[in-house]
């Protein structure tokens, strides 16, 4: 069920509100449907063979390019054997198709015509996407920074882009006085609709792997992702066919990394946050919509959160190309926390690649 993390007022039956319109706080779904391995449907593509667990309406449309079945690979890294999750291999090239099907699908079972967006570039080339794959109307806002290819491929899609000066922040601004005018607002980081789509990526490691991960470390903006991984590995502990949560690892950019302040240094930590600059556009969230919830998930994994410095981002990048991966800044961030924890991290690694090398410039 989805619920108001601050009122307990159930999500409604009819309209699409970004946040909850008794009190303005943020929804949330603590519990995914339960996944059970006799219900995974391998006739249908990709992550919609595990259906039974996204919470969607029985006649809601299978909204779909796709997404999912990604490659793992085995590469060595700091003198390791390390499995690369290929996430930039999706439809849109990252990992945001995952969740942004199950949305386009939700949007359409509420009647959904016209919506907003708001993202520095995967999160809008992939709304844009599915929205016109559904048939609805995409605006998607965008920083002015923003890489020159996220912003064609948007556009491309029939999507119309709004291209904002200033800061990430000021382009989240600007979508929420659009929703507050009435616009529906298909927001990837207040609506928890995605997450059961982020947490198929769990489902899928456990089978590729055999066997339950040691560690997962991933890029961390909003920190979504991670909070979808573990809903999803919960999910498999759940229902017995995990033991256990494998260890999460999130990874911000130094320059703004809010959830690794607080982490590392408690509230005290928010004090010197800045939404500086960096390469790593993807994580320059200043102000996580879910940090509370991606900090307990780190917590209850005995997990981590990391920083990369501004100058090992792109030779992270670069190493990563050396091994046959080719990903933007954004995702090249964990290659700097893979060095930071190699040698204490539980066996088997897995690292997530979220987006492409072709998306940036």
């Amino acid at each position: 069920m989805i619920l108001c993390t601050n009122c307990r007022l159930p999500y409604p039956d009819t309209t699409v509100p970004y946040k909850c319109p008794a009190c303005g706080g943020i929804f949330d779904m603590p519990t995914l449907p339960a996944f059970d391995p006799a219900r995974v449907d391998p006739t249908q593509p990709g992550i919609w063979r595990y259906r039974h667990t996204f919470g969607l309406p029985d006649d809601a449309p299978t909204i779909t390019l796709g997404e999912g079945n990604t490659p793992l690979v085995w590469a060595d890294a700091f003198g390791k054997s390390v499995a690369f999750k290929l996430e930039s291999l999706n439809p849109t090239g990252s990992h945001k198709d995952r969740g942004v099907a199950l949305l386009a699908s939700f949007l359409r079972t509420r009647g959904v015509a016209e919506a907003v967006e708001d993202s520095s570039g995967n999160a809008g080339a992939s709304f844009a996407a599915y929205a016109t794959r559904a048939g609805i109307k995409a605006r998607v806002f965008i920083p002015d920074y923003a890489s020159g290819p996220k912003r064609n491929q948007i556009a491309a899609y029939g999507a119309e882009l709004v291209r904002i000066l200033g800061r990430r922040s000021d382009v989240a601004d600007a979508v929420r006085r659009a929703a507050d005018a009435g616009a529906v607002y298909a927001s990837h980081a207040y609506l928890p609709h995605l997450l059961p789509g982020f947490a198929t990526l769990a489902y899928e490691l456990v089978e590729e792997l055999g066997q339950t991960p040691g560690t997962v470390i991933c890029p961390a903006g909003h920190g979504i992702l991670l909070l979808g991984l573990a809903r999803g590995f919960e999910n498999l502990k759940s229902a017995g066919v995990i033991a256990r949560v494998p260890r999460l690892v999130g990874v911000q950019a130094l320059n703004c990394a809010p959830l690794w302040a607080v982490y590392a240094h408690g509230q005290a930590g928010l004090g010197w946050v800045t939404e500086g600059e960096t390469v790593a556009e993807g994580v320059r969230v200043s102000i996580p919509i879910r940090g509370d919830a991606v900090l307990f998930a780190i917590q209850s994994s005995q997990g981590t959160l990391l920083a990369a410095p501004e100058e090992h981002i792109l030779l992270g990048r670069n190493e990563l190309a050396r091994r046959g991966f080719y990903v933007e800044p954004t995702s090249a961030i964990v290659w700097d926390a893979l060095g930071q924890i190699i040698e204490q991290a539980p066996e088997p690694v897995v690292v997530i690649l979220t987006g492409s090398g072709l998306k940036s410039l």
